[in-house]
């Protein structure tokens, strides 16, 4: 018969009781672990009933504030029965039979006097015993907001007292309303803060629960249910009303956690279960960091290969001013490379030295705080070999992950490209200045050319008939007074068209030069009768040279123009001559006797209510065929042997320099008008 070794039970005993002390710290572990489960689930549970519980908290002031926008809309109903106050009453009492929650109905006049009253059945033994109730004393300042915003406005709540040991909290309600036949005024509805607990709450939400308003510094207004149980879970929610905000509290009875015997059985399971697990979670997520940390490194690869390729040069400094990071971009911009760069402070070594103290300045102000327009701003930069070239900077805060700012990041471009770019568009463009005021020149040429044919014409024409009656008086007989002033006529006639040959060259001048004297352009104040008036001596030559009439009608008092009247007496001119030249012998018009020409003047306001003169010449030729229409005022483009082109262009830019419109259309049943606005000259207009 064997027996065990007296020196081995010592050292049993010592094993079972290292044993005993890894069970009985597994039990705790496990006893800890389950207490810990069961206080975070009762936790749990208490956070679900509380949640669910502010959520309908929530859905009770919603649908009271829908059964209060119904009962607005029941009460605008009553508007169309004003007209009778007894069914205005017999209204307000069914209204008052269906809302429980309703007390009293007022029909107020514009300065709040009652005409009609109706109670509620249901409150009669409160409201009708001891003093009449007169409503609270705000009641006139809730009309005022509900008549200012066309929108119900109520009253702060009060207490009514009524028979012993009863009251009602009580709120009004005003809405301004339009009657059909009488006026404007004011529906008054009083409430129950307790009637409207009980009928605008759903039965359901109501049972073993305490429901009540209170004021916002927790003063209880009126209560609904008791509370029996020492545990309680509450929920308060605002609810706003225009001219009212009270608090809906509910406290609803907590309720202890009930775990059945095989749940805690099942709850070790699963913990002892969990902690196998963890070591598998353990690795999944050894697994998951190598792979972040791979996909990080992507990352950085990515961008540092982006920013290397930028040709946007990007500089990173702290709030002191050194540079912590630039990319090559910038580095090849400078000429230096990031070891000199980096670290290095104020002043920056790419920093013209002229420009130091300039730039130390800007520095200090962006270091206070004052931040740079996000647009940028040019500067300009040193490279190693000290040539200056122009950049432009646009700068940003740097903000790190927790929203501090740690430095200014930068984007600096090389303009030095761009530079040469505007210079060179800046050389063509004076480049065509000159040759605009080339061709201005030479348009002035062309001006002067055709805009003297005219008076040299009627000189010539005037020095020939001087010479053919001296002529004629040499031949026969010497010449007779009439015969002397003829040749004075014509004399004087040549000095007329040679002064105004001047005149026309000094006001073509002044039109292309676009001269002005005193900020305004030299005008004067000109009448129209005078206007015609020096134009009807070589208009009617021409005119009875070609056997046509002339019809020029003003109208009476016609206000004076202001304009520049030798360039108008052109324009008046050139578009006659035009008008005479379209009606020649041979056209079918000649037949019916229209050749005629007409001249005309109105008065017409404009949309800006200001006057302004339309002068109107109507031939009766052929008309405007469509492809002479096209190129009318088309520079250099005539219908005509001898034409040059130049007439209506150039009218038309007279008529524009003096803020009118040269027009034209067809006339029925035939010819052509062709229209031109100038402004009227006003009582200060020189």
């Amino acid at each position: 018969m064997s027996s065990t070794p007296p020196s081995s039970v010592p050292a049993r005993a010592a094993w079972w009781q290292q044993r005993g002390v890894l069970w009985a710290l597994l039990v705790v572990l496990l006893l800890a672990l389950l207490g810990t489960a069961i206080i975070l689930a009762q936790r749990f549970q208490e956070a679900q009933a509380q949640a669910a519980l502010e959520l309908e908290a929530h859905n009770m002031v919603s649908d009271i504030r829908t059964g209060l926008n119904r009962n607005v809309q029941t009460l605008q109903n009553l508007q169309n029965l004003t007209d009778n106050e007894e069914s205005w009453e017999a209204a307000a009492l069914e209204i008052l039979f269906q809302h429980r929650e309703m007390t009293r109905l007022q029909w107020r006049d514009a300065r709040l006097r009652l005409l009609s009253e109706r109670h509620s059945p249901y409150y009669d033994d409160v409201l009708q015993q001891g003093m009449v109730y007169e409503g609270s004393q705000d009641l006139s300042a809730s009309c005022a907001v509900a008549k200012r915003s066309s929108a119900p406005a109520f009253s702060s709540s009060q207490f009514w007292p009524g028979v012993p040991g009863r009251g009602l909290e009580l709120i009004e309600m005003c809405l301004a309303v339009s009657f059909p036949n009488a006026g404007s005024g004011f529906f008054v509805m009083s409430y129950s803060l307790q009637g409207l607990l009980q009928e605008m709450i759903a039965r359901e939400a109501q049972r073993g629960r305490v429901i009540s308003f209170t004021e916002v510094d927790g003063t209880r207004l009126a209560i609904l249910g008791t509370s029996r149980y020492e545990r309680m879970l509450m929920a308060q929610v605002v609810l706003e009303l225009p001219g009212q905000v009270m608090m809906l509290r509910i406290e609803s009875p907590r309720e202890l956690l009930t775990t059945p015997t095989w749940g805690i059985t099942s709850l070790v399971i699963v913990l002892s279960a969990l902690l196998l697990m963890l070591l598998g979670l353990l690795g999944y997520d050894m697994r998951l960091r190598l792979q972040a940390q791979r996909n990080l490194a992507e990352a950085l690869a990515f961008r540092k290969a982006m920013e290397d390729s930028l040709v946007t040069g990007l500089r990173a400094r702290d709030l002191q001013g050194r540079i912590t990071y630039v990319n090559p971009a910038f580095c090849q911009m400078v000429g230096l490379s990031p070891a000199v760069l980096l670290g290095t402070g104020i002043p920056a070594p790419y920093w013209p030295p002229e420009l130091i103290d300039e730039y130390q300045r800007r520095q200090a102000v962006r270091l206070a705080g004052q931040t740079l327009p996000r647009e940028g701003f040019e500067s300009v930069f040193m490279r190693h070999d000290g040539t200056r070239f122009p950049v432009l900077i646009i700068e940003a805060p740097l903000i790190n992950a927790h929203g501090q700012q740690t430095g200014w990041m930068s984007a600096i471009l090389d303009l030095t490209e761009q530079h040469r770019i505007e210079a060179l568009q800046r050389a063509s463009q004076e480049r065509l200045h000159a040759t605009a005021r080339l061709a201005t020149a030479g348009e002035m040429a062309s001006l002067l050319s055709h805009e003297l044919n005219q008076p040299l014409a009627a000189i010539a024409s005037y020095a020939h008939g001087a010479l053919n009656l001296l002529d004629f008086s040499n031949l026969h007989t010497p010449m007779s007074s009439p015969d002397v002033e003829d040749v004075r006529l014509a004399v004087r006639r040549i000095a007329e068209q040679a002064e105004r040959a001047g005149k026309v060259i000094r006001s073509v001048a002044d039109f292309v030069r676009r001269r002005e004297q005193d900020g305004v352009l030299a005008r004067e104040r000109v009448p129209v009768d005078g206007l015609m008036e020096a134009i009807m001596p070589l208009l009617g030559l021409q005119a009875r040279k070609h056997d046509i009439q002339l019809h020029i009608h003003t109208p009476p008092k016609c206000p004076p123009a202001l304009c520049d009247r030798t360039m108008i007496e052109q324009v008046l001119l050139n578009l006659a001559r035009n008008g005479i030249q379209a009606m020649p012998d041979n056209t079918p018009t000649s037949a019916s006797g229209l050749r005629r020409l007409d001249i005309s003047v109105a008065v017409h306001t404009t949309t800006e209510h200001k006057e302004e003169l339309v002068f109107a010449v109507r031939d009766h030729g052929l008309g405007l065929t469509p492809e002479v229409a096209t190129h009318l005022f088309t520079p250099f483009f005539t219908t005509k042997a001898e034409g040059m082109g130049l007439g209506l262009s150039l009218c038309r830019t007279v008529i524009e320099q003096h803020g009118g419109a040269l027009t034209y259309e067809a006339a029925q049943p035939s010819g052509t008008i062709f229209r031109f606005t100038l402004p009227v000259a006003d009582d200060a207009a020189v």
